[in-house]
């Protein structure tokens, strides 16, 4: 662990909040999270080849046509999530399970999904072993969400979606916040924060322009990975 990088790769997401405000309307990401960022170590989650540039502000390879995200686009979304301690929260694309990592340091629960049976058997070994035990990884398809542990208080989607799929806005308590980017790959993308309110009525908003690999789904195979 080299904590300069670290030091560094948090003042660069914390120049790159500032200078997205004018989209996304936050000037600071909450210190929590940047607390969480700073805890969990990237050179874990990248390949070994692509180690000297895991805390670049940059998305990396990681295996089997996905992507880790770029620190900036995780704090992001982890802050448009709004975690509390408590929460229990569903994530569709566990990819290496970098952002599940970021996400356990603040809250109870974390369930993610992945369909890519490679990328899901190697994530859970490695969380297991870095011990992250509040993070069980689902290996399947997600287009319904994962009704067994619904319903969630937040709900984060790692890969671009077409549309916002109903079955994890059903999944939302009322409060939720559901963080997903909608739109075709190579085509525009805008990442997109979805409320529930009390009543079970939705509110949307755009976020900012994204550029994600796109979400896969059509299986429906979900088995527990152990």
């Amino acid at each position: 662990m080299d904590q300069q990088l670290i030091n560094e790769m948090l003042e660069t997401i914390a120049e790159e909040c500032r200078f997205s405000q004018n989209y996304t309307g936050i000037q600071e990401f909450k210190p929590e999270v940047m607390a969480a960022m700073g805890k969990v170590l990237r050179e874990e989650f990248v390949p070994e080849s692509l180690r000297p540039w895991a805390y670049a502000n940059k998305p990396l390879p990681i295996g089997d046509g996905q992507t880790i995200s770029q620190p900036y686009i995780v704090a992001l979304m982890t802050d448009l999530l709004c975690p509390e301690k408590d929460d229990v929260i569903l994530e569709v694309g566990a990819g290496s399970g970098y952002q599940a990592a970021v996400l356990s340091h603040l809250v109870n629960r974390i369930y993610t999904i992945e369909i890519v049976k490679a990328l899901a058997d190697k994530a859970a070994k490695h969380l297991k072993k870095l011990g992250y035990h509040n993070v069980e990884i689902i290996q399947g398809d997600a287009t319904e969400g994962c009704l067994e542990h619904a319903p969630y208080d937040g709900i984060i989607v790692t890969a671009a979606a077409s549309h916002i799929p109903a079955a994890l806005k059903k999944q939302l308590k009322p409060g939720g916040r559901l963080v997903i980017p909608v739109g075709r790959p190579n085509r525009h993308q805008e990442l997109m924060l979805i409320q529930k309110d009390e009543q079970g009525g939705f509110t949307e908003k755009n976020i900012l322009p994204v550029a994600f690999v796109p979400f896969i789904g059509g299986l429906n195979n979900d088995t527990k990975i152990t």
